[in-house]
């Protein structure tokens, strides 16, 4: 039997190899199958595009499809999800400093890894009807892919899973980074690298998902590139019991993430130099929470009279509970901010900036408090965090709506069902060339 193919052992699926792997149950005869080139095991889920990754692809299993997904990582916290099979890819990242001499972006570069390719080349012996590119920086699997696809003469269909416009985030990120000189110059050829490498994808693939309209417009916009279906989140986590924001809950607000990406640094830091001064003039506390680097944390604390940096937190409710409003400064980087369904489901009304509402529906997006940057974001609060019935509306308008819109189950539906209509027009163009028509 060669290395990485599948045979059941004692009901469990078992690879020929000494790759680690989480088993889920294969898919039947008459099933499709989905080979998920991620960058993650995305579990234990602690950041936005791991929670992203994880939600889509079990989705997906329950619509029918059978996913073996591909990352680093333990398999130690992912669960048993049927028709879902985890393999981690051995080994280690590679550093970063191979992003600098590597015609890829930074995080495909530091993802290629030899025992990555290895991995990889083993699961394409198999037959598969959908591989997934998970993020942009699974773009560096593509050419070996499409290799795949000619060498077996499989219609598989090659799909893009998106989580932002990404030469748009990268492009931002070069312009408006308070970095030093040299990490502005490494920037701006990393967006270079980027945007090249989004376009490969998007021209070369057969749909590219999105999780906002306004992503799909701008990857739209490359020339021959592949038909978009926006995947909105879900939301399938906490819900908070019915609350009133009364004048005995603190005049605080909050800000949840996770502060280790460039990016969320970068927003975080902008807005706490800002609104801090500002809070503190005004009695409002500003409560951070979630991981970041410690140096980041030290400098942020020691400039701050308003704010406090809490880390992680594994319970939010009583947090939101405790808060008036909920913040979103994420003037930096598109696509949806998947915080926001923490804050919808906490039941706390949510204050952001006008760029960071990309993907939320019109009649949700009307409930938030925005600013078109983060002046105009900190006066807002400054002026509606007494303002106790309009928050108390708020919040419960939102948390009515958001109900209805965000279901996991229903985007796995969707891509099942876009995937069944462009494998029937494959299958009639197919037809229509045989039959010389």
């Amino acid at each position: 039997m060669d290395a990485g193919r599948v045979g059941a052992q004692g009901g469990r699926m078992m690879l020929a190899s000494s790759t680690p792997m989480h088993a889920g149950s294969r898919a039947s005869s008459s099933s499709a199958t989905c080979l998920w080139i991620g960058r993650y095991v995305p579990y234990p889920i602690n950041e936005g595009m791991k929670l992203y990754s994880a939600k889509l692809v079990e989705s997906v299993a329950r619509s029918g499809i059978f996913v073996r997904a591909l990352g680093f990582g333990d398999l130690g916290h992912a669960p048993a999800i049927k028709g879902v099979q985890w393999i981690a890819v051995p080994g280690e990242r590679g550093r970063d400093l191979s992003g600098i001499v590597n015609r890829l972006p930074l995080a495909a570069a530091v993802d290629a890894t030899p025992e990555y390719k290895d991995l990889l080349d083993r699961q394409l012996r198999e037959h598969w009807d959908v591989i997934v590119f998970d993020s942009y920086a699974s773009g560096w699997a593509l050419d070996r892919c499409r290799r795949y696809r000619t060498a077996q003469n499989t219609q598989a269909l090659l799909v893009h899973v998106s989580h932002n416009h990404e030469t748009a985030v990268w492009r931002s990120m070069a312009q408006h980074s308070n970095a030093s000189p040299v990490h502005r110059w490494l920037m701006r050829r990393n967006a270079i690298k980027v945007a090249q490498l989004e376009r490969d994808l998007a021209t070369n693939v057969d749909l590219v998902t999105t999780i906002t309209d306004e992503d799909a417009n701008a990857l739209s916009t490359t020339s021959n590139a592949a038909p978009t279906l926006t995947l909105m989140p879900g939301y399938d986590g906490p819900i908070a019991a019915p609350r009133m924001i009364a004048h005995r809950t603190p005049r605080r607000v909050v800000i949840v993430g996770s502060f280790n990406w460039v990016v969320k640094r970068e927003n975080l830091t902008r807005f706490v130099q800002h609104a801090d001064p500002i809070f503190a003039r005004h009695d409002i506390e500003l409560l951070v929470a979630g991981e970041m680097p410690e140096e980041l944390r030290t400098s942020l604390e020691a400039k701050c009279r308003a704010s406090t940096f809490r880390g992680f937190v594994s319970d939010l409710a009583p947090l939101l509970a405790e808060s008036r409003i909920a913040i979103v400064p994420e003037l930096i980087g598109g696509g949806f901010k998947l915080k926001f369904l923490d804050y919808f489901f906490g039941r706390v009304p949510v204050a952001t900036v006008s760029a960071a509402a990309a993907g939320i529906p019109a009649a949700l997006r009307e409930q938030l408090l925005m600013g078109e940057d983060i002046a105009a974001l900190t006066q807002t609060i400054v002026d509606h965090i007494d303002d106790l019935d309009a928050l108390n509306r708020r919040q419960a308008t939102v948390f009515e709506q958001a109900a209805t819109l965000f279901r996991w189950e229903d985007r796995g539906a969707q891509l099942h069902s876009e995937l069944d209509a462009l494998r029937a027009k494959r299958w009639d163009t197919e037809d229509h060339r045989l039959l010389g028509s």
